[in-house]
């Protein structure tokens, strides 16, 4: 079990995860990074999202970039 954080940002914003959560493995925080992508674009604003990433971190080092278009997938 990891505690991992999931920062949300763009070029010109950041919103940062001061909690966290604990995940069992990467999936798991894949998992959680997708829902966190999910929940943020359903959202009933104009805000377009993307040009935004997911960055999961430990303590430490960040683990892996999850941009949202991955979600999203490419637009029309």
């Amino acid at each position: 079990m990891t505690q991992l954080y999931f920062h949300c940002a763009n070029s010109r914003e950041v919103r940062i995860d001061h909690s966290g959560e604990v995940v069992s493995d990467l999936a798991e925080a894949r998992d959680r990074a997708v829902g966190i992508v999910r929940s943020l674009i359903m959202q009933r604003d104009t805000q377009d999202w993307r040009d935004w990433t997911v960055h999961v971190s430990d303590a430490d080092d960040e683990i892996f970039v999850l941009p949202f278009a991955f979600v999203l997938g490419k637009a029309h």
